[in-house]
Formats: C-alpha cells, sequence, structure tokens
C-alpha cells in the first residue's frame, strides 16, 4: 500500500464548486495596507483639477455627471486643493497605520475655508493637539 502526504488547500470557485490544490510552501503575498481615506480623497481632487486645467473635462458639473456624485459633493472635494501646499503634501503622505483616522475630510472643510494659508497652518496643527 502506497501513502502520499501532502497538504491541501479546498478553495470554492463559481457556483461552490470545490477545487483542490496542492498547498505551497510560499507565504502569501503580504497584502499592502489601505491608505487612510482623505490622502485617496486629496489625491482624487489633484487629480481632477488637472482634468479640468487640462481641457479634458470642461468643469466640475460634468465631472460630477460622469462620476455619479451631486455638484455639491464634488465642491466638498475639489475644495481640498485649497489647503496650503504643504498641508497638501502632509495629506498625501499619511502613514495606513499611524494615521489611517488621523483626520477626515469632514475636518478639513473648516481648514480649508480659510483663505489664508497662515490661518490654515494654525488650524491643521491644533486639529493634531486635540
Amino acid at each position: 500500500m502506497l501513502t502520499a502526504k501532502h497538504k491541501l488547500d479546498f478553495k470554492t470557485g463559481k457556483r461552490s464548486a470545490k477545487k483542490i490544490s496542492e498547498a505551497s510552501n510560499i507565504p502569501a503575498a503580504a497584502v499592502p495596507e489601505r491608505l487612510p481615506r482623505i490622502t485617496k480623497m486629496m489625491a482624487l481632487a489633484i487629480k481632477l483639477d488637472h482634468l479640468i486645467k487640462s481641457g479634458q473635462v470642461s468643469d466640475q458639473a460634468e465631472l460630477a455627471r460622469v462620476g455619479h456624485v451631486s455638484r455639491a459633493r464634488l465642491t466638498q472635494i475639489m475644495d481640498l486643493n485649497l489647503l496650503a501646499p504643504d498641508i497638501q503634501e502632509e495629506i498625501l503622505f499619511l502613514t495606513p497605520k499611524i494615521d489611517r483616522y488621523l483626520t477626515t475630510e469632514r475636518d478639513l472643510r473648516s481648514v480649508a475655508k480659510s483663505t489664508n494659508w497662515d490661518k490654515q497652518r494654525k488650524k491643521w496643527m491644533n486639529r493634531i493637539k486635540t
């Protein structure tokens, strides 16, 4: 009698069909950590602004229609471009683990509302301290 010892993985496929595959000794690839949502929103705001300035899209109203969001929501996202450049840079380089829940887009609305970058910086720093 022959005996074979193999580690097997059972995987479900379409319509609950089970597939048997030999388990590998190679560890699963590390899943990259998710970026903070505000980092993604800042990158989106910069990208959308570039689309308008390059003429690929006529205006924010067209972006709202294409993106299936309201004009008001698109304006909220685009207002992130009004932040001081150093604040934008800081947002873009937030780390996934430490800064994930440090700030939200709603928190930044009051910061972006100010047109003076020095006042924005003060509000940004006060937000971190509290």
